[in-house]
């Protein structure tokens, strides 16, 4: 009778500490959630500062200035529900204005115009990749948290589900191919 309690006991302790592993390895995934968002959130924010920059330099057509800094405006301003749609919007606007080859020539003849196509470049390059390892953490928490032990258990606590970050992030391809190393 004693041994069938010690066994009973040794299962009970097997079971809580693959629970608890588990527990851990989302704690550890919603973690990586927020530092990728984090990263993702500085990038878009380093395209639209620097979009911005481009736009108010005056080395654009007035038409092209006013249509970049706009959407690099409200991407800024953006509240969280909007989020997506405007930083969608500012890659239509840096695919309108950069969609020739001739724009970024009369940005890199400027004054300091190297440097920041060289900035733009490096921002627009990387926008898609902070998306994708923010993404890929969403959907590695959210593989996790549809298994039926996390939802018996309830080892998600209340963090809240993980959304990902749908956006257009297709940088113009004249941008994308300065970016290339």
């Amino acid at each position: 009778m004693t041994s069938t309690w010690i066994w009973i006991a040794v299962a009970l302790v097997a079971i809580a500490l693959y629970l608890s592993w588990t527990a851990g390895r989302l704690d550890r995934l919603h973690a990586r959630i927020d530092a990728t968002r984090a990263a993702l959130d500085a990038q878009l924010l380093r395209r639209a500062s620097v979009a911005q920059e481009v736009a108010t330099s005056g080395v654009l057509d007035p038409a092209a200035s006013i249509v970049l800094y706009q959407a690099a405006h409200a991407a800024r301003q953006a509240e969280e529900e909007q989020r997506e749609v405007t930083e969608s919007e500012l890659s239509q606007a840096l695919r309108a204005v950069f969609s020739e080859a001739a724009q970024v020539d009369a940005v890199r003849d400027a004054p300091g115009g190297e440097e920041a196509v060289g900035e733009l470049a490096a921002a627009v390059r990387r926008v898609p990749m902070a998306r994708r390892f923010h993404n890929d953490a969403v959907r590695a928490a959210r593989a996790l948290r549809r298994h039926r032990k996390v939802r018996w258990f309830r080892l998600a606590g209340h963090a809240p589900f993980p959304l990902a970050f749908e956006m257009d992030d297709e940088p113009p391809a004249v941008l994308a191919a300065l970016a290339r190393p």
